[in-house]
């Protein structure tokens, strides 16, 4: 005898309405694990994403950090692209999980950024947020190529002379967006030092691929096309693909002609360190590539928005870097040397605040693997939560160099101010990144002056973007 569609129909909505509650109940009681901080865990799978994303036009903590801190605390739990969320604005918190990498905490984000950076790809035996003797050999090689005795040799005057060149072919254009320009003259300059990549006669604009892979590092792991995740895995596919042919043109090339960069280095390390294999190495390139692209053009620009807003700073920016070269004439050095770098104090003073200003991601994160009661749990160590902490920094939104003076800085470095990480995995580029910011303005303001064209309007998005670019002449 067959049921009357009737009865059908609202069995199944009874059985979906029983589905939803248990799904909504098993939800709220993941939240519930542990000892968590108190927060909101939003809608099941969506949690509090789309407020996480919403666009905020303000230098100022984004409001969806802003407000939960005021309603509750330092430390709170939420759910971000399908994951449950511990945020931490709390230094203390943050330094014990900076010093708990490898133990109780590992390198991790969310699953779009995960797939898409190498964090979490099936195809990797290694993956590249590897800790241990895995990273401590990472962290050898991309020192020994980008860190300061490479920057004491030939490094800062090859980064002077690119921005030489650059900043010659801007002057001949009527107005030049900084944030495009900018990136491209740092691909340019990496792509070369890491892997001999002639970005000039490639013929290929690969530039274009790194802003669609950003834009979707953040994003809902949704691969349907027409999504942000679903451009970025095509992007990513596609600087992959660069990576691996410059791989096997170098694999195949004769001993006697090694170019001695980077990417001779690593594969010759292949032959004593089975964790290597042309995949990782493809993906931990892509990974250097993508730091830098982001990092510094963002602080750059950052930096010029600024000076261009506090003509004082500025003037006393120049007057340093004026001396500096005064002295370079008289010493006979050919071009910048990494004591000249260091003499530079209020130099380096306008670089370190215009990173705290840039908080240019939304956090530095971590997974629990262990002992920390929230296991399997991401925690996002929030940046502009402690960048703008107006108990450490007063006035935390002007841009102040001169605070950099009277700071502790043994107080605030790698509790209140964490731009390169901090713990047990500092960023290895952190000092090739304030050094070419630092060489940047220096070849700026002592030989061009400049007027903003327009733009220049800061959004946390929670990346930081500059809304209509910023266009000078």
């Amino acid at each position: 005898m067959m049921f009357p569609m009737l009865e059908i129909a609202m069995g199944l909505a009874a059985l979906i309405v029983f589905a939803v509650f248990h799904w909504k109940l098993k939800w709220r009681n993941r939240s519930n694990i542990g000892k968590l901080p108190p927060g909101s865990m939003g809608l099941p799978y969506i949690g509090e994403t789309i407020q996480f994303f919403i666009p905020s036009r303000s230098r100022d903590m984004p409001p969806f950090i802003k407000k939960r801190v005021k309603k509750y605390g330092t430390l709170f739990k939420t759910s971000l692209a399908g994951r449950p969320v511990v945020v931490s604005s709390d230094p203390e918190f943050n330094k014990f999980v900076l010093l708990q990498e490898g133990k109780s905490v590992e390198t991790w984000y969310l699953d779009s950024f995960s797939k898409l950076v190498g964090h979490d790809t099936q195809d990797l035996e290694v993956k590249t947020n590897a800790t241990g003797y895995i990273h401590k050999h990472l962290r050898y090689l991309i020192l020994n190529h980008m860190g300061s005795e490479s920057l004491k040799g030939e490094l800062l005057r090859q980064i002077q002379a690119m921005t030489e060149t650059t900043l010659d072919a801007w002057s001949a254009q009527e107005f030049v967006d900084v944030k495009h320009e900018c990136a491209l003259m740092i691909f340019k300059f990496t792509s070369k030092l890491l892997l001999g990549y002639d970005a000039e006669n490639s013929g290929k604009n690969v530039t274009e691929d790194f802003h669609t892979l950003m834009d979707g590092l953040m994003s809902l792991p949704i691969n349907i096309p027409g999504t942000a995740f679903h451009k970025s895995l095509k992007s990513q596919e596609k600087l992959l693909n660069m990576i691996r042919r410059k791989i096997a043109e170098r694999m195949a090339a004769p001993a006697d002609a090694s170019k001695g960069d980077f990417l001779d280095h690593i594969i010759g390390d292949m032959k004593t360190q089975s964790f290597l294999s042309t995949k990782f190495i493809t993906y931990i390139i892509m990974v250097l590539l993508l730091a830098s692209f982001e990092a510094i053009p963002t602080t750059v620009v950052m930096a010029l928005i600024l000076l261009t807003e506090n003509p004082k700073v500025l003037q006393e920016l120049i007057k340093e870097n004026q001396e500096a070269l005064h002295n370079r004439r008289i010493s006979g050095a050919e071009g910048i040397t990494w004591e000249e770098y260091k003499s530079m104090p209020y130099t380096l003073h306008v670089v370190n605040e215009s990173l705290r200003l840039a908080s240019n991601i939304p956090g530095v994160m971590r997974r629990a693997i262990k002992d920390i009661e929230w296991n399997g749990w991401t925690i996002v160590l929030s940046q502009v939560g402690l960048h703008l902490n107006p108990e450490v920094y007063e006035d935390p939104l002007a841009f102040n160099p001169s605070r950099w003076e009277q700071m502790d800085r043994a107080n605030v470095v790698g509790r209140y101010y964490i731009p390169f990480g901090g713990g047990g995995r500092p960023c290895a580029g952190a000092e090739f990144t304030r050094a070419f910011c630092a060489v940047f303005l220096q070849v700026f303001v002592t030989k061009y002056r400049w007027t903003k064209v327009r733009g220049g309007e800061i959004i946390r998005t929670p990346f930081l973007k500059i809304g209509g670019g910023f266009d000078i002449k």
